[in-house]
């Protein structure tokens, strides 16, 4: 009853959260991934923390944005990086443009620790549900494409 109560405290706080997130008046005139998740957001948050409750994760990852290719051909890239970088973290920080446009670039990709929920969807469920030590993708999400490389992940029975 109380993890419950927690994830729905949690979704009915970041929703508030974003409520309040200034909302631009004219169309985005930047290009975005063709996959929508905001509209179910709130619940995959809850089902992801809900379903995990506990277990951390930690990641790097390789993001093209759709500023920068077409889907098809950054999944090509980044089906060629997976072939050279194969399951080794060092191969996959020493890739050029590691993180892309991504906060996460300054540090090789690297998104650190984080919990269920705290990513968007479809980067939770690879995070969350897939091998450690595996490089997963190309992974779609609305901020492009992602290869994942899943480093750690505790709190599993």
């Amino acid at each position: 009853m109380n993890r419950l109560f927690l994830c729905l405290f949690s979704a009915l706080f970041i929703a508030s959260v974003t409520a309040f997130a200034p909302q631009s008046p004219h169309p985005s005139s930047v290009r975005h991934a063709t996959i929508e998740t905001r509209q179910y957001a709130i619940w995959d948050t809850i089902s992801s923390m809900y379903t995990h409750w506990g277990k951390k994760a930690t990641a790097s990852h390789i993001l093209f944005k759709p500023s920068q290719f077409p889907e098809a051909e950054a999944r090509v890239k980044l089906l060629e990086m997976k072939e050279e970088i194969g399951d080794d973290p060092e191969n996959l920080l020493q890739q050029p443009g590691n993180g892309g446009g991504c906060p996460s670039a300054k540090n090789g990709g690297n998104l650190g620790e984080f919990g269920p929920g705290m990513m968007v969807k479809n980067f939770d469920e690879v995070c969350f549900n897939e091998a450690v030590g595996v490089v997963h993708g190309p992974v779609s999400t609305q901020f492009g494409e992602h290869l994942i490389l899943i480093t750690q992940r505790t709190g599993e029975n």
